[in-house]
């Protein structure tokens, strides 16, 4: 009897492995095929970009946005699932910061596209800088997937994504300011109003609140960003001493 017993433990404990080890080679296949997805897309927008710029200049503005503009908006709406991804362990990130960058992205490319002010410059900037950003982040993510992180690769990472993150928010400042016109309430015809003088139009006041919000997000994000830098920068030191 108590041989029985111990083989149906050692038989459930050999299934509770398999099925934890299926459960572990499919979340990192998953990974990995995302991560894969977001450095071609991000990288196929870099290229295009570039190349349409060495190619027409200046008048590349006009119909940048809409050449590269479905991939870009495909790889932002993805980019909500690394909330879940962190959320459920799959990737070892902090939430808050990663949860301001995708939200501020995805609320400037929604207004973007509904505004129809693609062809702006700072728009052609914004979506530049973004694509630096996550080019330095995904490539980093394959490598640790693949257990084979670099110590140059770290220190991209989470070196150079602080001061262009910085400037993108900067840039996205600069596009809601050109977007207010777009927005701005009309005044009534003076042939509809009693008095002579017709009343000042006002920007939206969603708009301006939402500057504040995202000065403080990015405050946030940064210090998140720099106290992530020392701690993996001080795990590679520590590996290096070991060895």
């Amino acid at each position: 009897m108590s041989r029985n017993f111990l083989l149906y433990l050692k038989r459930k404990r050999q299934k509770e492995t398999s099925e934890g080890e299926c459960k572990l080679s499919f979340r990192l296949a998953y990974i990995f095929s995302y991560n894969l997805f977001q450095f071609c897309g991000h990288t196929w927008i870099l290229a295009n970009t570039i190349a349409r710029f060495l190619t027409f200049g200046q008048d590349a503005l006009a119909d940048t946005f809409y050449s590269v503009g479905l991939v870009m908006t495909l790889c932002q709406l993805l980019s909500i699932l690394e909330l879940f991804h962190i959320a459920d362990g799959i990737e070892k990130a902090r939430l808050l910061p990663r949860f301001i960058q995708v939200m501020e992205k995805n609320c400037l490319l929604i207004m973007v596209i509904m505004l129809e002010i693609e062809c702006k410059p700072v728009v052609c900037a914004q979506l530049f800088l973004w694509n630096i950003l996550d080019l330095l982040r995904y490539p980093h993510e394959l490598l640790c997937v693949m257990g084979k992180p670099s110590i140059p690769m770290v220190w991209i990472r989470y070196t150079l994504c602080i001061p262009l993150y910085i400037l993108s928010v900067a840039t996205e400042v600069v596009t809601i300011y050109q977007v207010l016109p777009y927005v701005e309430p009309t005044t009534p015809s003076s042939s509809c109003l009693n008095s002579t003088a017709s009343p000042p139009a006002r920007p939206p006041l969603l708009l301006m609140v939402y500057l504040p919000v995202l000065a403080l997000g990015a405050s946030v994000t940064v210090w998140q960003l720099l106290k992530e830098r020392k701690h993996h920068l001080e795990k590679w030191n520590k590996k290096l001493k070991r060895k």
